[in-house]
């Protein structure tokens, strides 16, 4: 059992509807019924009485929720103890990371993180893989998120999740009426490249598969292949959250075969002792990837 599933089933309970509940704390619908769920298999039975318009508290769950708000009250006093002993409420935070997971990922984190410590100067830095390990290596932030293989001994690297690369083509494509094509079927297509470590591995995939990519674009603007693939410039293999909003004009078509994927870790640096503003950070983070930020994005 989570913190944050009691913080949900309550809200619920207040709202006595899913949809009402859901918009009340910025998560799509299903992720809140996933949670509520999960809860519900780990206390063995029932919380909700679901109805169409309405959905009320079982006697399991009325129960559950005296004892949740107990719990909750409690944490957030030890929350603001510790915060006030490792004086979080004043201080400054520096975290690099690659596009693609700034863009997609940070937005919800970022907003509990300032919700949580408004009194906390957050700078972000963008860059590729290499340059957010430098920038850790180096202490210019004190927290980064790149794609592996990246940085050296001198960070510690925390997993954070894999995801696979997708397919994205003009609409008018023959392939966009698929489900999902081998990659060697891609071998006269001309390739829209994102740049840095995504190149890299969509390069190396093609080689494998037997054949070499032909260059049409390189870009480090996720924005820019979208609209170059609308237009009918070539195709582009994308890591899937890269895809959370797909440009009008083109089709996500998934890899058959052994696919494609990429592995994103959290760096800090070696040695060094990760601020207080830091873990707090760290902590939103890996919640967020709990709750399903990112299959919520993929599906916007």
């Amino acid at each position: 059992m989570e913190l944050y599933q009691l913080e949900y089933f309550l809200e619920v309970a207040r709202q006595r509807n899913f949809t009402r509940a859901a918009a009340r704390l910025h998560l799509a619908q299903a992720a809140l019924s996933e949670q509520v769920r999960k809860l519900e298999e780990e206390m063995g039975g029932p919380l909700f009485v679901r109805g169409r318009r309405e959905s009320t508290l079982t006697p399991a769950g009325e129960m559950l929720r005296s004892h949740a708000e107990i719990l909750l009250g409690q944490a957030e006093v030890a929350r603001r103890a510790v915060a006030g002993l490792l004086k979080i409420r004043r201080g400054q935070l520096a975290v690099g990371s690659i596009p693609s997971v700034s863009a997609c990922l940070f937005p919800d984190v970022v907003a509990g993180f300032r919700v949580r410590h408004p009194g906390v100067d957050l700078c972000l830095l963008e860059g590729t893989s290499e340059q957010v390990g430098s920038w850790v290596e180096e202490g210019r932030v004190q927290l980064g998120v790149v794609q592996l293989p990246a940085g050296s001994g001198k960070c510690v690297q925390s997993p954070l999740f894999s995801e696979p690369f997708l397919l994205l083509v003009p609409a008018v494509h023959t392939l966009a009426r698929k489900r999902s094509v081998p990659l060697a079927s891609l071998a006269d297509e001309s390739f829209i490249f994102y740049r840095g470590r995504v190149r890299e591995v969509v390069e190396s995939a093609c080689r494998l598969a037997g054949f070499e990519p032909r260059v049409a674009c390189e870009t480090g603007e996720l924005e820019t292949i979208r609209s170059l693939v609308a237009a009918g410039l070539g195709v582009a293999l994308l890591p899937r959250l890269a895809l959370g909003r797909v440009a009008e004009g083109c089709r996500v078509v998934g890899l058959s075969g052994p696919g494609v994927k990429r592995e994103v870790a959290l760096l800090c640096r070696s040695g060094a002792q990760l601020p207080a503003e830091g873990m707090e950070f760290q902590r939103l983070l890996f919640a967020a990837l709990g709750e399903g930020v990112m299959d919520k994005r993929s599906r916007r």
